[in-house]
């Protein structure tokens, strides 16, 4: 007789929107299941973010021991070069990654969330049948939360196969290529493309637009184009993949002629698709916003008590704004009034050099607002330059009116630990006279912040 169980609460999904919302409807008091198909943690932590930091991590001090064994660098140097077993390197990301999947396991557990390991399939908005390992079970619930993330897309003359992968099998690899061309320099192309360069991979990116990362306006990108031309890393601008043969990437240049680029391994990284395959949305009378599902501001479905967030409900698909959705929608089932309206979701590059991003860029800024800016290079930053990284600039964009900050924007090592900083002060609706009078710790690169908003009034103390 197949199992049936009754719930308060049904999530499906345990990436970072849906193990955040078992976990807070656990703490609430509300009787919660959660259904995972694959390892708790999701793309984020089992096959993204978590591990591609990783490895951009080992990578980076990989090459850091490559360069001094070549040349002396502040007084340090290798008498013979560091050697690389790949597949221990993997060993160790893997282990972060179990330890990281078992801690979200262990806080389901606190929280007294029942967690089922298969496959949900509904039968209507409330009811699903789970395929698990030791046969199905059907799942009634009151409220169902929707989590079910995103996937790589796939190129029609590129399938997933064989020489041609995903970031999930780049994350997998036993060995380095010794040519890998990566199609699209978006944020995962370019990140992944980094750490390879620097584990001595041969990285070649193309990419069917003008610049690399195109989300992000030219100013913050060029620091990171340097980084890639001085590190020998070829750029196809304005070119298009074609196909593939074997060992090679065939495409078309922005001068229209056809080459093949050398390639052990074609890393296609050209944008996510939700998942809204597969487990039944078409039973669920769910509206839809083109390839995601319709929400409010509270994240409610167009039917009554489905939620759905994160991935599944569109840009930006980042961790941290499914986390906060799915914190908020376990609080509104529990009666809380709550809402999604963030001044600004971070956004962040681990690129070399780190980009971040919160807010309006000057060229983001509606028309008929005026604006001041102040920028302040990081080459004029002590700590900056202590750590040899002094290429980079934090970026303030206020309204000329009143002073109030509508963005930050900042390129440089390590500036990714900005973001928080950088989203509080216009979450708070701080304007260039709060920055003034927050005194930022020396030496660091915090400073910067500090000295850019000076800059934009008019009165910067370092430059």
């Amino acid at each position: 007789m197949t199992e049936t169980i009754k719930t308060k609460v049904l999530v499906i999904g345990g990436g970072p929107g849906g193990y955040v919302a078992a976990i807070r409807a656990g703490q609430l008091g509300l009787e919660t299941v959660l259904v995972e198909a694959g390892r708790l943690g999701g793309t984020c932590l089992i096959r993204g973010c978590i591990p591609s930091k990783a490895l951009i991590h080992a990578a980076s001090h990989f090459a850091t021991m490559v360069e001094t064994a070549r040349e002396s660098r502040f007084g340090i140097q290798l008498e013979t070069p560091p050697t690389l077993d790949f597949a221990q390197t993997i060993g160790w990301k893997d282990g972060i990654v179990d330890r990281l999947s078992g801690g979200v396991a262990g806080l389901l557990k606190r929280a007294k969330v029942r967690v089922i390991e298969g496959w949900a399939q509904f039968s209507d908005a409330k009811n699903c049948t789970v395929t698990t390992p030791s046969g199905p079970l059907t799942i009634s619930a009151e409220h169902v939360i929707l989590a079910t993330g995103a996937q790589p897309v796939e190129l029609p003359f590129l399938p997933f196969g064989g020489a041609v992968i995903s970031s999930t099998e780049a994350l997998a690899l036993q060995e380095v290529p010794k040519h890998l061309a990566i199609v699209g320099a978006g944020y995962i192309g370019l990140e992944l493309g980094t750490a390879f360069a620097k584990l001595g991979a041969k990285v070649t990116i193309v990419e069917a637009k003008d610049q690399i990362l195109p989300l992000y306006d030219d100013k913050l990108v060029a620091p990171v184009q340097r980084w890639l031309e001085q590190h020998d890393v070829a750029l196809h601008l304005g070119a298009k993949a074609l196909g593939h043969d074997e060992g090679c990437l065939n495409i078309e240049t922005r001068e229209g002629e056809t080459i093949a680029l050398p390639a052990d391994k074609i890393l296609v990284t050209v944008g996510r698709a939700p998942n809204t395959f597969g487990w039944g949305l078409e039973q669920m009378n769910l509206r839809m916003s083109g390839p995601f599902v319709a929400v409010d501001e509270r994240c409610a479905t167009s039917t009554r008590n489905v939620w759905a967030i994160g991935d599944l409900v569109g840009e930006p698909m980042l961790a941290h704004k499914a986390s906060a959705q799915g914190e908020m929608v376990a609080e509104i089932i529990a009666g809380q009034r709550r809402r999604f309206a963030p001044v600004a979701i971070p956004a962040v590059c681990f690129t070399e050099p780190e980009i971040v991003s919160v807010g309006l860029s000057p060229g983001d800024v509606p028309a008929g607002v005026e604006i001041m800016i102040g920028q302040f290079p990081l080459q004029a930053n002590g700590r900056a330059l202590s750590m040899d990284a002094g290429d980079g600039f934090v970026r303030v964009v206020a309204q000329k009116s009143d002073h109030r900050i509508l963005g930050i924007q900042a390129v440089g090592a390590h500036i990714s630990e900005f973001s928080g900083e950088f989203a509080t002060l216009l979450e708070m609706g701080a304007v260039l006279e709060d920055v003034r009078g927050i005194i930022h710790a020396h030496p660091t690169q915090s400073e910067a912040i500090f000295e850019a908003s000076l800059k934009a009034l008019g009165h910067a103390i370092h430059i």
